[in-house]
Formats: C-alpha cells, structure tokens, sequence
C-alpha cells in the first residue's frame, strides 16, 4: 500500500457483476448474438490470439471490464490492410482498447541482430507476420479509419515503454511519444487494471474522452499547463548553484531531511544563470515554496531537443526514471511540436483483496475455439503455471518489469493461488499433475517489500537490491516457503516447479527458502542469471557481482547433496551489454571455461524501449551518474558494429568450432596469443588443431546439420549431464517453461 498524503486516490477494483459471464469475449456477430448483444460497450483489439488465460493481457483487461457490466468483445489479430476487419463486431458504444500483444511489436518480429524471426509463440501455428510492426499504431489508424467519432485508448506493453520521446533500435533514431503518431485520446500504461476501469465508468457516464486527464498511470495531449499547477523546469542538465539549501536531481531524495525534499523549485524563488563552458543552468533556489506533489509537473526536455542531444535524452531518462515510485511520483510534461504530451503518476499498485479478484474472474483458461487444435506455443508454455505476484524491485537496466509494472510488489494471497492450482488440476486439459511454476517477472520477490511503508513512499532508490541489498529491505522468504509446501500438499500435485527468474542474492538471505526450493522444486536444475562476471557491465546492469552467484552455488549444492540429487544450476549470460569490453567477454570466456560451461544459446543485449541500458547505448552517457558535456564525463562504450557483437556472443560460445576463426583474430589482435592452443589454460585450439578437429573420425556419428549450421551436442549443462550413465542421463531435466514469457 502507498501511504502518502500527495497520492490521488485509488479507483478500486471491485468485480460486481451485471451480467453472466460468456463462456468467451466474442469475437463474431454469431458469438454475439448467442449472448443475445446488439452491440459491444468495449473492443479490444489485440496483437496476440485470444487465449482466455490471466497470462494474456486481452484476457485480464476484458473479463475485469465484464465484471462491471460492460460487454466487450475481441478482434484478435486483424488483417491490417484495410480498415474491414476492425468492423467485424460493429461499432463500440465507448471505445476501442488497443495493445500490440504481451510483447513489443518490434521484439516479436526482430532478433536483436534486427534479423526477422521465422516464428511467434502468440500466434497459432507459431506463425510469424501476424501482426504489422508497431501493430498499436496501426491499429489505431485502422480503428479511426473504421469508426471516426470512437474514442482510443492505447495500452499494453508497447504504448507503456513509448509513452514519451523514445530511441527506436530499429530505426535507429529517436522517435516521438507514440501517444502522437498513433493519434490515440488516451494512453494507459502499466498494469491498467484499474485505469481502465475508471475511464469506462466515466465514459459510460457520458463524460467526454477529452476531459479524463486526472487518471493515474494515462498519458494524453494538452496545450498548456492548467492553473493552479506548478511547473519545474528540468529541460536542461540541472547542477545546483551555490545556495545553502538545493535540490539536486541526482541525488536520492531519502538522504535528505524531508523539509529539504519539499522546498523549493524552478517556479518560485528561483534564480538562473547559465555556465558557457558546460552549458547547464544553474538553480539558485531559495527555499521558502513547500510545493504540493499532486499539483506539481516535471517539463522535460523536448522531442526536437532529445532528438539531436544525447545528454539531454540521457537526462530524460534519469529524470523519467525518479518519477517511478507512485508514493512520490510528480507528473511529467514533454514538448513534441507545438503539442505537449502529459503524464500522469503511475498508477497505485492493487492491493491483495484486488489481485485476487482480477486471477479469480471466470477465466476458461484455453484459446478460443476459433483456433481448433492449431497449437498456441506461448499457451503451451504458461497453461499449467501460476502468476502468484507483480512487479520487481530489482531494477536491471536492460529490463522493461519495474517500468512497465512497477518496483513496489503486489501480491496474491496464499488461498487464491492454491485456489488457482486446483482449478487447473480440475480444468485444464492434459495436465498431468505437475505446475510448471509458482512465479511472476522474480521467483522470489512475493509479500517482500520495504520495512517502513513511510520510507517505501518516498523513496527514489532505483533499486533495492543494487548495490547491495537495502538494509530496509524485509527478505524474509517465509511465506513465499509455506505457500511451496502447502502447494506441493495438494490433491492431485505431484511437483511443483519453479521456473521464473531467480533473483538468488536475495535467496540467500533466507537459507531455508533455498532449501526448500532445491530439495523440493528443481526438476534437475535451475537457471539464474548472474549476466556478467566482471564489474564494470555488471555496474551498469545494476547487477551484483559474481561472488553473489558463487554462494548460492555453494549453498545450492549443500542442499542438493542433502537431499541426495543430483542437480546443476545453469547461469545465463548477456553479451554486448553497454559498458562491456572485449577483455570483459574474454574474462567470461575464460570463467565460462573454467567451470565447464557450453552454451547452446547465447543473449546478445537488445535495445528495448525506454530502458536505462538502451539510453546507454543510444547516448555513450550514464543515466545513473551525474551527466555532464565536459569531455572529462563518463562515457560508456557500447557495441554496436556487427563485428564486434558477433565476437562478444562468441566468446559465450568459446566452444564452437565456427567461432574460432574470429576469436583466434580477436585474440591476436588483443595481444593474448598464449590462449591460443590446446592447453588446459587456453582458450581455444591452434588453428592446426582446430581443422583436425573438424575432421570426421572413422566409426564416429556425423555432426547434425541444421541450415548449414554444425550444432554442438551441448546443452548448458556441466559435463557430466552429457553422461550416458544412469547418474547423468535424467529425462526429468527437460526445460520447464517460464510463467513470464517475455520478460527478457
């Protein structure tokens, strides 16, 4: 819960029911009429296929919109070439809700070498071309094509993560708010659960699209700051000037006496001056204005400025970045043109009462029958597992979660979860008795938060667990361990399986959480995510360091041992993440070998939209340290040539003969020559030995070929996991799927 004075309240999420749940959100007239509507209240439309699962984003947003009497119907994936597919359920009462799908457009269609993916597991079929590139703009243009006079309302991942000036990997270039080139009344963003209720109720109510600007978590157009607001001026890098008492951006304002976080700003008492030789203003402040939170909004710099300025776009981001906390949040305001794009605070998280009632609607758990037995791989993958909490306070600069779903935890209660499990053991097809997780975007984040709900509020920390744990930080993992066993205890459950992400320096603070998950919840081992091993990307990843993920190991083992299985933990690992050198990627070749690492797969980092990594990578600044023009200002060295992101993921693959060529020139090139070799120490083989190597030996099985591509018989696994005795070879460590399938 948010305790602060300056926190507008809070739409509650009531499901009060007006009518009989459908069976399924139509999707045609004949399904319509079958529920006895003429008409829709609200359409979805949506870049995934409809899968009625609390895992698809269509699925919670429309039964939650039906718990309050509104009928809602689904156009799922629509042909996109004309503006006829988005009439098929006739004109809707109140509006159209617009997402491009649980993932970002851009991320679904494109590798993150920008190569066009041959695949998509939200599609039947596991098709690709499904749906346009930045499928909310399209959509939208079509849904106003179809039906001027509708009000559109984007949401979703997508519209969330571009809710403002933003660097477009793709197009590499910055672009503006999509709120804009979408042509969209009203952006939600994050978890708009209770966002969207409202701006229904209201609509309903007869109220005008273009009068709902007081809704948390919206982003919308206005032409000016209304009265009654103070404005701050943040649109340059601000460096307070020589006053007794200041504000300065960059600090965490819970290292200030809280009289000193509320004084004082750009609107009153404030006088500037600017600094030629850094080209900063400099706020003098006089500290004599208490400004109220809630009638307060941030001007940051604008499209035109960010657009061409790096420092300025990385300033954006920082600025963006400490507006996130919904218990201290002020609004921000950004220039596009001669239109401003408004933000609102975040949204206030939902309480556990709220929770439980958006994952107890009348789901059907399966996907429309439209899709006859054409398989749905995202489906497969999360049908059997449970999302049991929100949001992540871990704050990775590569990952999307805290901006997208917010830092403060929100929690289902231990009945509704294992209320949840016995439904699919009682109603999903095909299960056989084991949950493939109990997870979320964090494994083990659930009921943890901030000891002090007051310090919680107003807090700026970007992160609780970087650079090391907050000492306000409750890990206690006790009822995250009673909820494993009371799960493991139910009827019908044979194994319960943990397959999110683990974030394992915060596991280790609570000794009997990990061994209760190693005894009982690794189907034969666990993947984690150290990502590096040398400090300086593990820095700007906000990362801990690698020793963090040596004492899980031991204690991982311990337990292992003590339970008398045999288990491996499997570490995933990122290359060309912004501040990482070749030497960083050798050092990790190095440790990879080591410790007998062979990776199938590698992860090349990928500019999302709006992170504090892509701002790196587009910028060569840290967002997380003070910025500054000044030549002597920290850069941060990005990869960004197809030759040198090649080398970083080959080094992750070490192993592969195909790597050896560019790592032997690499090498070279870096002045290490004596890891070249056949030694125990050295990295790879002599060229000589190499092409021995590659030679088929007589009585030997040929290699498998896939596209003209040798595959190495590896897996991820420590050698031993390749034996074909009984000790090695077990069937049980098949991948189980993550819950969250698109977390990174």
């Amino acid at each position: 819960m948010i305790h602060s004075s300056h926190a507008q309240s809070a739409t509650p999420i009531i499901t009060n029911a007006q009518q009989q749940a459908a069976p399924f959100l139509p999707m045609s007239r004949k399904e319509m009429r079958q529920l006895g509507w003429d008409h829709c209240d609200i359409i979805i439309v949506t870049g995934d296929a409809y899968v009625d699962h609390p895992s698809f984003g269509m699925a919670i947003i429309g039964r939650l919109l039906e718990s309050q009497g509104f009928k809602v119907g689904i156009i799922a994936q629509p042909d996109w070439h004309s503006a006829e597919p988005f009439k098929v359920l006739g004109k809707p009462r109140l509006f159209f809700g617009i997402a491009a799908g649980n993932m970002d457009s851009m991320i679904n269609r494109y590798t993150a070498d920008r190569k066009i993916r041959s695949d998509d597991a939200y599609t039947p079929g596991n098709k690709a071309g499904k749906r346009p590139d930045r499928a909310s703009i399209v959509y939208s243009q079509r849904c106003r094509e179809a039906y001027k006079d509708v009000p559109l309302v984007l949401g979703g991942i997508e519209a969330s993560l571009r809710r403002i000036a933003h660097y477009d990997y793709w197009q590499d270039k910055v672009r503006r708010s999509i709120l804009l080139d979408s042509r969209a009344d009203l952006l939600l963003y994050g978890n708009a659960e209770r966002a969207v209720v409202e701006v229904a109720k209201r609509l309903d109510a007869g109220q005008s699209i273009n009068h709902i600007r007081d809704v948390r978590g919206t982003a919308f157009v206005r032409k000016d700051t209304p009265d009654g607001w103070m404005e701050i001026d943040s649109t340059r890098i601000d460096r307070p000037g020589k006053v007794d008492k200041i504000i300065n951006p960059y600090v965490n304002t819970r290292d200030l006496p809280q009289c000193e976080i509320e004084q004082s700003t750009a609107v009153a008492g404030e006088a500037v001056e600017m600094d030629a030789e850094d080209e900063v203003q400099i706020l003098h402040i006089e500290p004599r204005v208490r400004l109220d939170r809630s009638k307060t909004v941030i001007r940051i710099p604008s499209f035109e400025k960010v657009s061409k300025d790096p420092v300025l776009y990385a300033h954006a981001s920082r600025v963006l970045h400490l507006e996130t906390n919904p218990g201290n949040a002020r609004a921000l305001v950004q220039l596009h043109g001669d239109q401003e794009v408004w933000l609102n605070p975040p949204p206030i998280p939902l309480t556990t009462e709220e929770m439980d009632a958006v994952f107890d609607l009348p789901y059907a758990r399966v996907p429309h029958p439209a899709y006859g037995k054409e398989e749905i791989p995202a489906y497969k993958m999360i049908r059997f597992s449970v999302n049991i909490m929100r949001g992540c306070f871990g704050g990775c600069t590569f990952c999307s979660i805290t901006e997208h779903e917010g830092r403060i935890i929100q929690n289902r209660s231990k009945t509704s979860i294992l209320r949840e499990i016995e439904v699919i053991r009682d109603k999903v097809p095909g299960f056989t008795g084991v949950i493939s997780d109990l997870g979320g975007p964090t494994a083990n984040m659930y009921r943890i938060a901030c000891k002090s709900p007051e310090i919680e509020s107003a807090c700026r920390k970007p992160s609780c667990v970087f650079p090391g744990i907050c000492p306000n930080l409750n890990t206690d993992h006790s009822a995250l361990t009673q909820l494993y066993r009371e799960a493991r205890q139910l009827k019908g459950v044979k194994k319960i399986l943990i397959a999110s992400g683990l974030r394992y320096d915060l596991a280790v603070e609570d000794p009997e959480y990990v061994r209760e998950l190693v005894t009982h919840h690794v189907g034969g081992y666990l993947k984690i995510a150290p990502e590096h091993t040398e400090r300086g990307p593990l820095d700007k990843m906000m990362k801990p360091g690698i020793g963090s993920y040596d004492a899980f190991k031991k204690m991982f083992e311990r337990f292992s041992r003590e339970a008398g299985k045999d288990q491996f933990l499997i570490p995933y690992f990122i290359a060309a993440h912004p501040g990482t050198t070749d030497e960083d990627m050798l050092n990790l070749a190095l440790w990879l070998k080591r410790n007998g690492f062979k990776a199938d797969q590698v992860q090349a980092f990928y500019p999302s939209p709006m992170a504090t990594a892509t701002a790196m990578y587009h910028t060569s600044r840290n967002p997380l340290r003070r910025l500054s023009y000044k030549k002597s200002a920290e850069k941060v060295e990005s990869v960004k040539g197809e030759r040198q992101r090649r080398l970083h993921k080959a080094f992750l693959r070490w192993h592969d003969p195909e790597n050896w060529p560019l790592l032997r020139q690499a090498l070279k090139e870096m002045g290490r020559e004596e890891l070249i070799g056949d030694g125990e120490k050295q990295l790879i083989p002599a060229e000589e030995i190499g092409l021995a190597k590659k030679k088929r030996q007589p009585g030997k099985s040929k290699p498998a070929v896939r596209k003209g591509r040798i595959l190495t018989q590896h897996t991820g696994l420590p050698p031993r996991m390749h034996s074909t005795s009984k000790r090695g070879n077990s069937k049980k460590t098949k991948p189980t799927p993550s819950n969250n399938v698109s977390k990174r």
